[in-house]
This record gives structure tokens, sequence and C-alpha cells, in this order.
């Protein structure tokens, strides 16, 4: 043998143990008909035959049925002959029948004259790499599919210029675009006009891009121009080199949560008023029938001063100062009283347009001649529900406070229209049919600070000495007591507007008046218990009543004045307070009456408590009374 055939026999040797040596590639040769001529180690290791067993056999084997149906092994030695290589990947067949993915190159082997002595064929197992692509592949896929089907979020993704790449389900209902319609699109227009012009959009953008977040809430744009309250969250995507990718953007609308929360609040805000105007009402009721009680004393005492002074003029004169002043208390408890909602009210069916024209002569004098007076009331207003002289007070008060705002003159315009309020709505006030009487003026208005304490009672901003604070308390204790309600409206620089919502009258009705304005009949000489817990209010109508020649039997509480009736006292009328510790006046006239059925029994009260039963029917006297109130009280008691 030659030095060359024994080299060259020395290199082809070392190679095939190269190739045998070689476990991760099945490296064999084919025949030009694709019979297997060789086989390495690398094969015999992950297609499970020996060499043996598969040398002389057709390559084809390792193919899948389908594959084998489809003519795939010769198209891929074809391929190799005209293209010089192939190389592809798909499953193929162990020797156990089980798959596996693999790499597959091919290589035509040619001698120097160009004929075809086989082919070179290297496989590697790629199956771990495919399951794993398979894997991301699925992972991948089911979330796309999760990111589409959400519907209560927009989710979709923006390049790093804000261009919307892609877009889901819930994107397309919160914001209305088709996919077609918006890929491709910037995401500014999503934006109102206004924060376009701040531009708002760019700087989410900026700061996702340097904080890697972004999160607000702020108003959004829907394709239809509707606006939505939207929650957004801008998050920058970035690989694995730190380059910026773009954006993953999260919208969620939040219109509906954000306006139950609106409504929660303002429930809250109302409950809070009721609460605070329930509280302070009890209290101004408290203070004024205490109060009430006073002026009975003051006015009492003065009344009797006055009869007994004879001719002294500049006494008179005294008396008469100290009886006015005593009358303003008068008013000022009835307002507290009207705020408290504890005045006795005569409801009757009331004309607006008749009592607006009735009073229409002191409104002009109360506000003078810079302010003009427009009434403007539709022909057919039904008639309302209401105590005419309150009216009447709330109207004047109304006007008053007009005037006040308009020191340089202005227009106040008076005018009424009837109004439904369904169930379903969200007003406060009950259903049923209202004429709501509004005044509106063209003053300075107020703030929100100031309208929100309006009505409350004692707040005024005309200045020490020059306003109680009740007229607007009044107004809203008074219309609330009817059933209906008091509204302002005011903006600063543009005028108040006051709603009166009364009831309309459905039929005619009116109060019985707690005692007769006619001349009082004469009566005898009377045995009268007047039964009182203030001992200065008890003196001074006892006072009152002996100077009308009655015989007066004092009583400071109700078991006191049940003993005098076990002791067989004899009585003619009672007189009672209604508010006392222990037993009401209410429920000792119930025990009076057990006793002796035909007894007169009068109800003296600080305010118009409501009664049931026969107590309801009982003469009642307001205080603080006159001697001349006690006389036609007594006159009607006894008739």
């Amino acid at each position: 043998m030659s030095e060359n055939n024994r080299t060259a026999a020395i290199e082809d040797s070392r190679f095939r143990l190269l190739i045998d040596a070689v476990v991760d590639y099945a490296i064999y040769m084919i025949d030009p008909d694709g019979i297997i001529t060789s086989w390495n180690s690398g094969a015999k290791r992950f297609k499970g035959y020996e060499e043996a067993e598969i040398i002389g056999e057709h390559f084809s084997r390792f193919y899948t049925p389908e594959d084998r149906a489809n003519g795939m092994p010769q198209r891929a030695l074809d391929t190799a002959i005209r293209e010089g290589r192939f190389e592809g990947e798909g499953w193929r067949v162990r020797k156990d029948g089980t798959h596996f993915w693999s790499h597959v190159v091919i290589d035509p082997i040619i001698d120097p004259n160009g004929k075809l002595l086989g082919f070179a064929k290297i496989t590697r197992d790629l199956t771990d790499r495919k399951m794993a692509e398979e894997t991301l592949k699925q992972s991948e896929q089911q979330f796309r599919l999760l990111v589409q089907g959400v519907t209560d979020y927009a989710i979709y993704m923006l390049s790093p210029e804000g261009c919307v790449s892609n877009w889901n389900q819930g994107a397309q209902r919160i914001k209305g675009y088709l996919p077609e319609e918006i890929i491709g699109q910037h995401f500014s227009i999503f934006y109102t006009p206004e924060d376009r012009e701040l531009g708002e959009p760019q700087r989410s953008l900026e700061i996702a891009t340097r904080e890697g977040r972004f999160e607000n809430r702020s108003w959004r744009m829907r394709k239809d121009g509707t606006r939505f309250l939207a929650h957004v969250v801008v998050d920058a995507i970035r690989g694995d080199t730190g380059a910026l990718l773009g954006f993953a953007k999260i919208t969620r609308d939040v219109t509906e949560a954000h306006e139950a929360q609106q409504a929660l609040e303002k429930t809250r805000e109302a409950l809070f008023q009721a609460q605070k105007m329930q509280a302070i009402g009890q209290l101004s009721g408290g203070i004024a029938h205490d109060f009430n009680n006073l002026l009975t004393v003051i006015l009492g005492n003065l009344e009797i001063v006055q009869k007994r002074i004879g001719d002294a003029p500049k006494i008179a004169r005294l008396l008469e100062n100290a009886t006015q002043g005593a009358l303003r208390g008068v008013s000022l408890t009835q307002r507290m009283l009207a705020f408290a909602r504890r005045q006795e009210l005569k409801t009757e069916s009331v004309d607006i347009p008749q009592l607006v024209q009735g009073i229409t002569g002191l409104l002009r004098s109360s506000l003078g001649p810079g302010i003009r007076i427009e009434t403007r009331f539709p022909d057919d207003l039904q008639p309302v529900l209401a105590d005419s002289n309150q009216l009447e007070l709330a109207i004047l008060n109304l006007a008053t406070n007009a005037r006040d705002a308009m020191p340089d003159g202005g227009t106040v315009i008076i005018q009424a229209q009837a109004e439904v309020v369904l169930e379903q709505t969200h007003s406060t006030l009950a259903a049923g049919r209202y004429v709501c009487l509004s005044l509106i003026d063209s003053g300075e208005g107020m703030d929100e600070a100031t309208l929100a304490c309006a009505r409350d009672p004692f707040f005024t901003t005309k200045g020490l000495g020059k306003g109680t604070g009740l007229g607007l308390s009044m107004v809203h204790g008074f219309i609330e007591q009817l059933g209906g309600r008091f509204i302002l409206k005011s903006e600063k620089g543009h005028g108040t507007a006051a709603e009166l919502w009364i009831p309309v009258a459905l039929e005619r009705t009116a109060s019985r008046p707690a005692y007769s304005n006619a001349a009082p009949i004469a009566v005898p000489r009377l045995s009268v218990l007047v039964v009182d817990d203030d001992s200065l209010v008890l003196t001074s109508t006892s006072l009152l009543l002996e100077d009308l020649g009655h015989r007066v039997i004092g009583a400071t509480s109700g078991a006191q004045a049940l003993a005098l009736f076990d002791e067989g006292e004899v009585i003619d009328l009672v007189i009672t307070d209604m508010a006392m510790p222990k037993m009401s006046g209410a429920q000792l006239a119930h025990a009076l009456r057990m006793l002796k059925p035909d007894l007169p029994i009068i109800l003296a009260t600080g305010y118009a408590e409501r009664l049931e039963g026969f107590a309801a029917e009982l003469p009642r006297l307001p205080k603080p009374f006159t001697q001349l109130n006690l006389v036609q009280i007594i006159a009607q008691s006894m008739k």
C-alpha cells in the first residue's frame, strides 16, 4: 500500500471514529435510493435502532405515516438534489413508536465527475425546545384570549410614540371603536380637548417612561363624543437590554362608581343637615316654649299694672313701651316656633295670585321705590294648602331679604307654576302635585359657603342689630310643616332664587281657630283651677283671673290638681299647662274627665303639640296670652 493510500485510510478511520463519537446528532449516510448505509452513536441514542437493525432499511421509516403518505421523504431528497441542500423541522418516529421533533439537514454527495453517490443526513432531537415553544405559544395564546375576553377593562398596547397597536373587547365596549378604526391612531384621541391642549397625553407617557408607571383618574372621550370618568394605568414595557418597546395601557370606566359615591356623599350631607336642623329645631322650640312662659308673666303683669295706675301718663307711656318690647319678643318666639315646626297652622285653600295681589301694596312700601316688582302667574294655577298669614309673612321675609341684597335697586320677580313629583324621581318631596312659588332677585347673590348656612337659625349677613337670622329659618320650618320644601338657589353676582314648593289643595279646608274673635259672652264668677309647674306663670295667670272676679285655686303639678278633687274642692273650670313633668296637661285632662265628664278644660301651651283623642278637641290657649284672650277662651269653654 502506497504512503498516500495509507494516510488516506488513517484519516478515513479517524473521521469515522469522530462521527461515531457524536451522541447529540444522528449522522448517517443514505444511498441515492434512500437506503441507510451508515449509523452513528447519536442516531442509535435518540432513534433507538442498533446499526445491524437499520442499515439496509429505507430512511422513510423515521417519518410519520401522514408524512409518508404525503411523499415527504422523497421531496426532501429531491430538494437536496435540486438546491444542493435540504433543511427543515418536523415530527419523526423512534423505534418504540414515540415521536420527537427533529431538525434535519440533508446534503447530496457528488463525486468529481458529477455522479450522485448518496446523501449525508444529520438529525438533531429538538423535542425539549419544541415543547418549550409550544408551551410558550399556548401560554401566549391563552393570555391573548384572556385579554381579549376581558370586557370591563380596556387593555391595549401603545408604540413608543403613543400609537395604538392592539385592541381588546373591553376597549371596544368602553370606548366604542372597532379594532380596524383605532389601531394605528394616536391614543390622545381618547382625551378631552382641554387635556390635549394641556399636553396631558404626552405627560402621561413621559411619567411612565421616567418612573415605569403612570396612574390617574380623569375624564375621557368615547367615539360618540360622550365623556366618561376613567381610571388609567400606563406601564412602560422594556426589552432585555432596557430599550423601550412601548406601553401597556389599562383603562376602567368608573363613571357609575363615581356617581354612586357622589350620591352617597349627597345623601350623607342631607342626613347631616336634617339631623342638624332637627337638633337646632328642638333647641329653638324648647327656648321658645320657656320664653313664652316668661312673656306670659311679663305681659300679664304689665296688663294688671296698666289697669291700676290710674291717670299717670308718664307711667302709662313707660308701660306701653315695655308692652311693645314684650310683643317683639312674641314675634321672635313665633319665628323660632316656625323654624322648629311647632306653631299652630290654620291651613286652608289659598289662591296664590290673589294672596300676592292683596299684599302688593305692603310689598311696595316695604321694598321702597328703587325695587321693581314683577308678578307672573298662569291663569289656571291651582290653590295650595297653606296658612295664609304665615305664607304672607314668608313672602314678606323673602322680599325683604331680596331688598337688602339690592342696595342700589333692582327687580324682584314673584312667579308660580304647577309641578308634579312622581314616585320614581330622586326628589326629597313626596309624590304629588305642588305649586312652586318663586321669588327671584337681581341682587348680589351668595357664595357657596353663605348659601350652605343661609337657612340656619340666627345666621345673618346683615350686621349686628340688623336682623335676627330667623327669617329664612322661619320660612323653612313653615314650608316643611306644610309637607313642602324650601329651596334656595344662588350664585355670587347673579342673584338669588327662593322656591317654595307647596302642596296643592285637593279640597277647601280650614283649621278651627284656637278661640273665637267674637265678642265674649258674660260669664258668672267661677272657681278656676290653674295648673302650671312654673310658679311665675301660675301667679300671673291667677292675678289676671282674679282681676276678672274669678276665684282661683293654684296647683303646680297634675298630681296636686287631682288631690284637690279628691279633697272635694268645688271647681268650675280647669286651665292647665301642657308641658309639665311626670304628668302632662293632656294626661291630666284625661284623668279629670274620668272623674267629672262635663268639666270644662282649657289647655295652655307654649307651642302647638300634636294631640290625639278627646284632648285634640279641647280649647287651646296659646302663650303668651292677654286678659282679653282669657275672657274669650273662658266664654267659649262655658257655652
